[in-house]
């Protein structure tokens, strides 16, 4: 790197120079130059603060729905500490809401009953007594993947509806998971892992919709462009980390979200603030968003982590820190932030995901207004208006 150029001006002249290559699917297809740069979003710009001190654009509305340590509203059920990953699910007439637990020992994953008018009438675990339940992912046969974040960490399969106890699934690899995405045209499952060098998995079952056997394998490269895949040997028992078992295996700062749609995983990396997009089609990596890559101003998405998006092509990245925001990221390459939490400076954001019919946003502050680190003063939020769809 030159004297005197800092890392973020260096990349910024590099991105104005050459750009970056174009995806063929997903959220590319429009085929902009370069990682989403700053611009007006969808909805224009954020209102004053509500009730719940959330800042969102005109017609937007939030509510709490639950508080940790508190029974939620209408039940007797108390939820549970450090909210975390989330998705929600088809119920009936209504839906659900799962939510992870980040603390040690007891962690686990708690779930909302909602009916068709999104009231809440049930609350109850469905996985108990597992350790930092970080991220996870849903799968297309309904079950939640909670995902425990440390070294030797498992992914178990749960049930959003309850009545059954969760299946661990050591074939995905034991190692500090983060997040889970599932891609049913190629029948596999991304992992992401948060250590500094951590790397990027996909699992391919024996059987797809049956995880309890098949192939763990890590992506290997140099950087953007084409990449291949390549087995773990030993991904349940080890003496040697899986990310080092492979020659070769790209590392990556960090992996937190992951989200897949339209033949595109996208994850995240909040060690240098990226958003990455495997384009599962042409085997290619490149960039959706890099905040050393903003080329004018300031990043108005910072301390990237939990990710999901919307039927209209529109990502929705969580703030881990930053100004505890959910920042958009749009088909035609914008990111713009969509809400901003007001009086939780030592939280994060965490567990965005939308209802099935796409017009409730679920998000949840992992600590607070407190910012107390065992997160009991954890909330758990419902946004509704008028998302694109």
């Amino acid at each position: 790197m030159p004297i005197g150029l800092s890392r973020r001006a260096f990349l910024r002249t590099t991105a104005i120079a050459g750009g970056t290559a174009a995806f063929t699917g997903g959220l590319w297809q429009q085929a902009f130059a370069g990682p989403a740069q700053p611009g007006v979003g969808p909805y224009g710009p954020l209102q004053a603060p509500d009730a719940n001190g959330i800042q969102l654009p005109a017609g937007f509305t939030s509510r709490v729905i639950a508080r940790s340590m508190q029974r939620v509203p209408g039940t007797r059920y108390t939820w549970h500490p450090a909210p975390d990953g989330g998705a929600c699910f088809p119920d009936g007439d209504g839906w659900i809401y799962v939510s992870n637990s980040e603390v040690p020992v007891v962690g686990g994953a708690s779930a909302v009953r909602f009916d068709a008018s999104g009231n809440i009438v049930d609350a109850y675990r469905i996985l108990n007594l597992t350790t930092l339940n970080c991220a996870g992912g849903a799968t297309p046969w309904g079950t939640w993947l909670s995902c425990e974040e440390y070294a030797f960490g498992i992914v178990y399969e749960t049930y959003p509806q309850g009545g059954r106890p969760a299946v661990q699934r050591p074939a995905m690899g034991r190692f500090k998971h983060e997040a889970a995405a599932c891609d049913p045209v190629r029948k596999v499952v991304y992992l992401t892992e948060d250590e500094r060098d951590g790397c990027f998995y996909r699992f391919r079952p024996k059987v797809w919709g049956d995880l309890s056997e098949g192939v763990l394998e890590v992506l290997v490269g140099s950087g953007t462009g084409p990449v291949t895949w390549r087995k773990v040997p030993n991904p349940r028992l080890w003496t040697t980390p899986t990310r080092d078992q492979v020659p070769g295996a790209m590392r990556f700062n960090g992996g937190e979200g992951c989200y897949y749609t339209g033949g595109v995983c996208y994850f995240t990396t909040k060690g240098d603030g990226r958003v990455w997009a495997y384009d599962a089609e042409a085997e290619t990596l490149d960039l959706a968003y890099d905040d050393d890559l903003v080329t004018e101003g300031e990043p108005p998405l910072t301390g990237v982590d939990n990710i999901t998006g919307a039927s209209s092509g529109d990502l929705y990245v969580a703030e881990d820190g930053g100004n505890m925001e959910i920042n958009m990221i749009t088909p035609d390459g914008v990111v713009t932030p969509f809400l901003r939490v007001l009086g939780h400076d030592e939280s994060e954001i965490t567990g965005p995901a939308f209802s099935p019919d796409g017009t409730r946003l679920y998000f949840s502050s992992q600590r607070g207004r407190s910012g107390f680190i065992g997160g009991t003063d954890g909330y758990t939020y419902e946004v509704t208006g008028p998302f694109r769809r």
